[in-house]
């Protein structure tokens, strides 16, 4: 993602190590730099705890502060508090265009809608298990099952999958996207679609149905129609899409 004005995203990326794995960071900091630079990058937890111990080599890896919190009481989750305590002050520095945080607790909601509120973009990244209300407080939210290593996308050239067609809330989701950022003559691109998606629905992501890409997602559904175009002569491809059920009505 990049700001008006071509500049790159500054980003700050804030990881509960108490509820978030180790083993999907690499893959984890490669989405990231989708949307930005990350220009801070810390890792919550008591270090003391051997429940911890696989993070450490991962975070020398990959220049990860680690920030120290001792559990102060049982049944109090300090690691928390103090990863809230940090991101307001960062938040207050007025360095950064967006936050990535990263983890599948619910606690972490008031602190995602409070950055909007601020203006900024939140990206949430956390398992399937994460509560719709957290996943609702971000911008978007990724799936931490997508970016393992051992997922696999379904092959652009395959069948659909059973029921793809099928789903009646996916076709209208996208049918309303295409309606919203349409021309004239019923064409809309999709990467104007594909933010209509995301405000609408935070988690949407075309690898939650196999699929790497948007444009392979919408031509699996086989409810559009998907044209490549390279305007003006320029060497990179725009997509566009239009509801197959409008073109039958011309």
């Amino acid at each position: 993602m990049e700001n008006p004005g071509g500049v790159t995203a500054k980003l700050a990326v804030l990881i509960d190590a108490d509820n978030a794995t180790p083993t999907v960071i690499e893959e984890l900091l490669a989405e990231v730099a989708r949307y930005g630079t990350a220009h801070v990058k810390r890792a919550y937890g008591d270090w003391t705890d051997p429940r911890l111990k696989g993070w450490k080599d991962r975070l020398l890896a990959q220049s990860i502060q680690p920030m120290q919190q001792f559990a102060y009481t049982t049944g109090k989750n300090a690691t928390d508090a103090a990863m809230v305590i940090d991101a307001m002050d960062l938040l207050y520095t007025g360095r950064f265009d967006g936050f990535c945080i990263v983890s599948s607790d619910s606690d972490f909601t008031r602190l995602a809608a409070r950055i909007r509120e601020s203006g900024l973009t939140v990206y949430g990244f956390g398992e399937r298990k994460t509560s719709k209300p957290f996943v609702a407080a971000c911008d978007k939210f990724i799936y931490i099952e997508n970016l393992r290593s051992g997922a696999r996308a379904r092959p652009v050239s395959s069948a659909p999958p059973r029921g793809l067609s099928d789903d009646a809330d996916l076709i209208n989701l996208l049918r309303r996207a295409v309606e919203a950022a349409s021309d004239d003559e019923g064409w809309a691109n999709l990467a104007s679609v594909g933010h209509i998606v995301t405000k609408q629905r935070p988690d949407f992501d075309p690898r939650n149905y196999g699929y790497p890409k948007f444009s392979d997602l919408f031509a699996a559904t086989d409810a559009f129609q998907v044209e490549r175009r390279m305007p003006g002569g320029g060497k990179t491809a725009v997509v566009y899409a239009r509801d197959k059920a409008r073109t039958d009505a011309l």
